[in-house]
């Protein structure tokens, strides 16, 4: 199984720095929880195994956090030295750049508020910022994959 790490160097690696596309620790604490969340509703399975956690401005998972607070809300660096492509199958780039084209296009102060609004971190927090569970996402996200199909 994928790790969160995988999923955000995959992210990173999208990045277009030529348009000014940099990547903060929240921006891509919340690509994380996207890319998880559409995975479970589409595959039925975790993307990966780490937990996010319903923290005060959205979903952390939180080795992924500890890794890269060292950069402030500055831009995390583009990995150079791995192949993330490689990583994953077809199917599973397929949804991440699916994830990246609707959610990367948004600010991390942008995709907070949005998970803000949405019942998995909300239902998490409510509990005391607990972990997000896999199975509040999978339905949460059924059904937002269900309304982007009607429009």
């Amino acid at each position: 199984m994928n790790t969160c790490f995988d999923v955000a160097n995959y992210f990173l690696k999208c990045q277009r720095l030529e348009t000014g596309d940099l990547m903060s620790n929240m921006k891509i604490q919340k690509l994380v929880y996207y890319a998880q969340g559409v995975y479970l509703a589409l595959k039925g399975e975790a993307l990966f195994y780490e937990p996010l956690m319903a923290w005060e401005f959205g979903p952390v998972c939180e080795s992924l956090y500890q890794e890269y607070k060292k950069y402030g809300n500055g831009a995390i660096p583009i990995p150079e030295d791995m192949n993330t492509y490689e990583l994953f199958d077809k199917e599973t780039r397929d949804i991440l750049n699916m994830v990246y084209r609707h959610y990367g296009q948004y600010s991390a102060w942008k995709l907070s508020n949005l998970t803000h609004e949405e019942f998995p971190w909300i239902n998490a927090h409510r509990r005391g910022g607990l972990e997000i569970s896999h199975q509040d996402m999978k339905e949460f996200f059924i059904t937002q994959l269900e309304d982007d199909d009607d429009h």
